[in-house]
């Protein structure tokens, strides 16, 4: 499978919004995906230097998307992390080993800009995705809480 990655685009929008939302978990939270609130939201995370909303392209054709958040801190004697966020692979392309092909090139992009910690979350009711991270080395190890507003 050849696959490549690049940082996403305006035109990219509402493929990524619509692999977001087709998850029974995310669905009742997003929209529909030509509304300009995504446009919005992807031009504030474009213009971040600390984020990167990177797509995956198969034979020129988007196919998986995910959300780095690089994070500057004091722990970890002042090592930055990076957060990876909201990773979806379009259905039709699940299964083959994308999610696999994303997760490490996440993990080697947080390498080459020197993070001690590539962290993530999963939602609790997600036991495959939990196996899955688990295969590639994470470690369930915290507690998270969120409060939505």
């Amino acid at each position: 499978m050849s696959v490549t990655f690049r940082q996403a685009r305006p035109a990219d929008v509402p493929l990524i919004v619509a692999m977001l939302a087709d998850d029974p978990i995310a669905a009742a939270r997003e929209g529909d995906p030509s509304d300009e609130v995504y446009l919005t939201a992807f031009e504030a995370v474009d213009a971040d230097p600390r984020q990167e909303l990177i797509v995956a392209e198969r034979d020129g054709e988007v196919v998986g998307t995910m959300q780095i958040t690089y994070i500057p801190g004091l722990s970890r004697r002042g090592g930055e992390r990076a957060l990876v966020e909201a990773v979806r692979v379009a259905a039709p392309a699940r299964g083959r080993g994308l999610g696999r092909a994303m997760m490490r090139w996440a993990i080697d992009r947080a390498r080459e800009r020197g993070c001690r910690m590539v962290q993530l979350t999963s939602d609790k009711d997600r036991a495959e995705a939990h196996r899955f991270y688990g295969s590639l080395g994470f470690v369930d190890s915290h507690v998270g809480f969120k409060l939505a507003l």
